[in-house]
């Protein structure tokens, strides 16, 4: 296993692409979080807004980043048919996609505490000239606040469980557009049709498989009571979607790649 990661890891480093990636989920995120405290306004004690959750719009947006990482992570040596050399050197499956998970989830995790330090920083300092201050029932972002720490963590691990979803639907699709395609479809397109859904009890059983409308629902503090899933359930969804995109890029391998 350790061999595979460091070679993995070689592979990842030395072409162009994901730095510029990493980085754009850093400055993206925060970018969005910054605007969103920025134009979101809170004129009157009760307007009913959750603050984190403003502050951490962003991860909505890095999360595409990430995804497009674990893509050309996997799909690349597929393109150029180094995936065959890969095989020939890790033999063993199973070892080698946990090696890619590891590498894409590794750093995607670190852009991500990055990105969601940022974002609650920017949202400390912006918020309270939006009307977001304790007059309005809104003391300054801190991590010292329980329900704010479980959105900043659950963040962080979301966009950790966004890398090992991308990856195994990579494995699986192994075409960099559609595997882009189908990871950016479950990410953004579900979610839109959740919201289309007429009926509420399909649209509220939609919502609790959705693996974005439920995985960020860690970052709720004010609303969590009415949502159909607590926070750490939500994210659990997610990790249930990582999970078995994960199980069928490893059955991918074995059958398809043997």
């Amino acid at each position: 296993m350790r061999r595979a990661t460091i070679a993995e890891w070689t592979k990842l480093r030395t072409v162009p692409g994901p730095a510029g990636l990493l980085a754009g989920t850093v400055v993206l995120t925060v970018a969005l979080g910054a605007l969103t405290a920025t134009v979101v306004r809170c004129e009157a004690a009760g307007c009913g807004h959750d603050a984190t959750r403003l502050a951490l719009t962003g991860v909505q947006l890095g999360q595409a980043l990430v995804a497009l990482l674990a893509v050309l992570a996997v799909c690349g040596e597929y393109g150029s048919g180094m995936i065959r050399t890969s095989l020939a050197a890790v033999p063993r499956r199973g070892v080698l996609l946990a090696a890619k998970a590891a590498v894409v989830t590794g750093p995607a995790l670190a852009a991500g505490t990055v990105a969601v330090l940022g974002s609650v920083l920017a949202g400390r300092l912006l918020l309270p000239g939006s009307g977001f201050t304790p007059e309005h029932g809104y003391p300054p972002l801190s991590l010292l606040d329980g329900p704010t720490l479980r959105a900043a963590a659950g963040s962080v691990l979301y966009f950790g469980l966004v890398a090992l979803l991308s990856v195994g639907i990579a494995v699986v699709v192994r075409e960099p557009a559609a595997a882009a395609g189908v990871v950016l479809g479950l990410l953004y397109l579900f979610p839109l049709a959740v919201r289309l859904v007429a009926d509420e009890d399909v649209q509220r059983l939609l919502w609790t498989v959705s693996p974005v409308n439920a995985g960020l629902a860690v970052q709720a503090t004010t609303d969590a009571a009415a949502l159909p899933l607590t926070p750490w359930a939500g994210l659990g969804v997610l990790a249930a979607w990582a999970a078995a995109a994960l199980a069928l890029g490893a059955l991918a391998l074995r059958r398809r790649d043997a």
